[in-house]
């Protein structure tokens, strides 16, 4: 077993307790929802010691392509709203257009029978918590691959009820013509089922062509055992040397501001270029 290691001198510990307004909170959106999923990022520098330690088999990985969509400058990010695409092997695919936060007090109660309908927190070791509602479909591969590469419509890429949910929750005027394909990102996907936490384990690696790549750790449950499987994925985590006490990074948001960074690059890149082709001027 890999205990803990300790945390280095004046380093700020992440890990807190909530308020009892947070806490409140909490329950209030524990109840009214579908599942929770309990995640935790591994530091860059530990991620292949606890690959070890808890015994992930990158062979089992099961390798995607994600695609998001979005405005150039990154309206839906900015409203909470997410579109996304994902290839799998095996000619199949799936698509979601997921909404956050939300209140799920709030949603309609038929939507919310609806099997392709999710609503879920998010929850991590930091303290920070959220819940989601989600339109979830299904496509192939060669469909995404139709719409990545321009020869088919993004919108015939999901369901007629995944569209009514994007037009209700989309800002003014920003359509799905006006999106932008912001990806691929290569994922690598496991799940793992440790003899010690019979909850199961999905570790999802995420990697950029410049090198960057997260490691996220993630367990899920039904609301009524959300507190008892959050105490023992924690405890499972610490066992196997996880330290919980690091800065949290999260798939999307660094998805999306990599790629509000990589633009920006594009742009600089593009104005030397322009730059260096303009003719020199003759003098007077």
């Amino acid at each position: 077993m890999v205990t803990a290691k300790p945390r280095s001198a004046g380093a700020q510990p992440v890990v807190r307790s909530l308020s009892a307004e947070e806490t409140k909170k909490l329950l209030h959106l524990v109840r009214n929802s579908k599942s929770i999923e309990i995640k935790v990022s591994v530091p860059l520098t530990e991620r292949q010691r606890t690959a070890l330690s808890i015994g992930l088999d990158p062979v089992e990985a099961q390798p995607r392509h994600v695609y998001f969509f979005d405005t150039p400058d990154q309206a839906l990010n900015r409203a909470g709203l997410i579109v996304r695409a994902r290839r799998r092997p095996g000619g199949v695919a799936d698509t979601v257009v997921k909404l956050r936060p939300v209140d799920p007090a709030a949603i309609d109660a038929e939507l919310k029978r609806s099997d392709a309908f999710k609503v879920e927190v998010d929850a991590m070791p930091d303290g920070t918590f959220m819940c989601s509602a989600s339109y979830k479909g299904v496509a192939t591969g060669q469909e995404v691959l139709d719409v990545t590469e321009g020869r088919m419509p993004l919108r015939k890429l999901f369901s007629r009820e995944q569209r009514a949910f994007y037009d209700a929750h989309a800002p003014a005027g920003i359509d799905m013509k006006s999106l932008r394909i912001q990806g691929p990102i290569l994922v690598l996907k496991a799940r793992h089922l440790p003899k010690e936490f019979k909850r199961g384990v999905t570790a999802e690696l995420w990697l950029w062509q410049d090198g960057k790549h997260i490691l996220e750790l993630s367990t899920k449950s039904l609301p009524a055992e959300a507190f008892q499987a959050g105490m023992e994925f924690r405890a499972y985590l610490e066992e196997h040397g996880v330290d919980l006490g690091t800065k949290q990074e999260t798939k999307t948001r660094t998805a999306m501001q990599k790629f509000k960074a990589d633009r920006k690059t594009g742009k600089a890149a593009r104005r030397r270029a322009g730059k260096a082709r303009a003719p020199a001027r003759r003098p007077a």
